[in-house]
């Protein structure tokens, strides 16, 4: 099967989260069951490719025409990729800077969405779009509508994954106008979100089926507390929404293989770990001492949403437990600056990183002992994966995906792969903490739990599959679609025969 993955972001070209990951992965573990798949990007300034532009589109975008640039970045993996090079996304990042987003989103994901249908119609020819996010979710749409009497496109069905729904892609109701979009599309079932048009709602609606990214996720968005206002339309869509948990790259994130680390290890030889440790201490410039102590290690946006909450309401009642703490991230100015106090008030226990470093971000998984993610929602979370092979035990929230891949540990049973806490609440997060210490305190008990995280297997085959099912479905559906459709049309021009007159009336 041939298909076109349609994504804003995607390693190793570019990146803000976990989406990225997930747009490098999943293609080559599809091209292992010996699919066919191209991934399409736009190509931003700081896009890490020498791909040259040698094709170009026409785009209407309202009463405007866009010429946008298609770039042959080559195979990598068995993976095709095409960045869409346009001006448009000649930015400094991705979707927006120190003032917020950029006011042009809505314009800029909506060509890149027409753009990616024109490729699967002109360039390379698909037989499912895997769409993600809201800055592609207008694909479908424009699928079911513009598109709709395409006879190439009319029956190629598309799967939409929700990452984070947190994210809608929310712009006034002229953005329709601006982009190209029929005004009839702003109803309450469609487009139409609270008096504004909700990108992310039109990759719900008109997809022909809807992922999320773990299976709790799934249930979750379904409900007042996780679904950001679309809970009814998710559930309304509710026989077409599977979760399918994100999946690991083993050949990136293994410490057997990681090449960014100081030394290698496995469950068998745990020495190399300990040299990991010490080289993270020292990038971090943390005194030796800290070397019996538990390293908590945290790479993450920082923001509401991953907890930063709850670990500021208990930072530094945990800064004086027995620990230390090595921080990486980027986002809410409340939290860097937080983390940069801490680090002035605690020089010898804890230290930050403010912005992305990939290597460091792999020094952190392989030198910490634990790493904390108390996320308010996390529909997939894949550093808590990471941990577990890096057998450095997580501290989670049990939400999302967090609470499918980690298993509460049990030391009597010797089950388990780390440590979770319910309670959207400082005090359980601190609790759970001093749970860990605890039991980090008892290298036996420690040892099997790094062993059992480090048995688990969350690669891509089981999820590529799942999704390989999923396209087969959709193809099939689409396919029942369109002979509906055509056997309809077929008996509207067919010359109807005149019924013989039946009088019923009483004699």
């Amino acid at each position: 099967m041939r298909i076109l993955f349609v994504s804003s972001e995607g390693l190793p070209f570019s990146k803000t989260g976990g989406l990225a990951d997930v747009v490098e992965a999943l293609p080559k573990a599809l091209v292992e069951l010996g699919h066919q798949v191209t991934v399409v990007l736009p190509k931003y300034r700081g896009t890490k490719t020498t791909a040259i532009a040698d094709r170009a589109l026409s785009i209407a975008l309202g009463s405007r025409m866009r010429f946008p640039a298609v770039a042959d970045g080559g195979a990598l993996h068995g993976v095709r990729y095409l960045f869409v090079d346009d001006p448009c996304f000649d930015r400094e990042k991705l979707y927006g800077d120190a003032k917020g987003d950029y006011p042009d989103n809505g314009e800029r994901f909506a060509l890149f969405s027409k753009a990616a249908i024109e490729i699967a119609r002109r360039l390379w020819p698909a037989d499912v779009l895997h769409c993600h996010d809201w800055q592609s979710a207008l694909a479908p749409v424009l699928l079911r509508s513009s598109y709709a009497d395409d006879p190439l496109m009319r029956s190629v069905p598309v799967v939409f994954t929700a990452h984070n729904m947190g994210y809608h892609g929310l712009f006034p109701y002229e953005i329709l106008g601006r982009v190209g979009l029929p005004p009839e599309l702003f109803t309450m079932d469609l487009l139409e979100f609270y008096g504004r048009v909700n990108y992310l709602k039109g990759g719900l609606v008109f997809s022909d089926y809807v992922t999320t990214v773990s299976r709790r996720y799934a249930l979750e968005i379904q409900t007042a507390d996780y679904g950001h206002g679309l809970e009814g339309v998710v559930r309304k869509r509710g026989d077409r929404v599977r979760g399918i948990l994100n999946g690991v790259d083993y050949s990136v994130w293994s410490p057997e293989a990681d090449k960014l680390i100081k030394a290698p290890y496995s469950a068998r030889d745990l020495s190399g770990k300990k040299a990991c440790k010490k080289d993270l201490l020292a990038e971090f410039k943390l005194p030796a001492e800290n070397e019996a102590r538990p390293l908590i290690g945290i790479v993450s946006r920082f923001a509401d949403q991953k907890g930063f909450d709850l670990i500021a309401a208990v930072v530094h009642e945990m800064a004086k437990e027995d620990l230390a703490i090595v921080a990486l991230g980027t986002g809410d100015p409340r939290y860097e600056n937080l983390f940069r106090e801490m680090a002035r008030a605690f020089p010898s226990k804890i230290a930050v990183r403010i912005g992305f470093d990939n290597t460091l971000a792999h020094k952190i998984e392989a030198g910490s002992d634990m790493f904390l993610m108390p996320s308010r929602y996390e529909p997939c979370g894949l550093n808590q994966i990471y941990s577990l092979r890096y057998g450095t035990v997580p501290v989670v929230r049990a939400t999302g995906g967090l609470d499918d891949t980690i298993e509460n540990f049990d030391p009597l049973a010797n089950k388990g792969t780390g440590f979770k806490f319910d309670a959207y609440d400082g005090r359980a997060l601190l609790d759970c903490v001093r749970v860990a210490v605890r039991v980090y305190n008892d290298q036996d008990a420690w040892r099997r739990l790094m062993a059992n995280g480090m048995a688990q297997d969350f690669s891509w085959t089981a999820s590529a599959a799942e999704y390989s099912r999923l396209y087969e479905a959709a193809k099939k559906g689409r396919n029942q679609s369109a002979a509906a459709a055509s056997n309809e049309a077929r008996r509207e021009q067919s010359p109807r025969r005149e019924e013989p007159w039946v009088n019923l009336s009483p004699v």
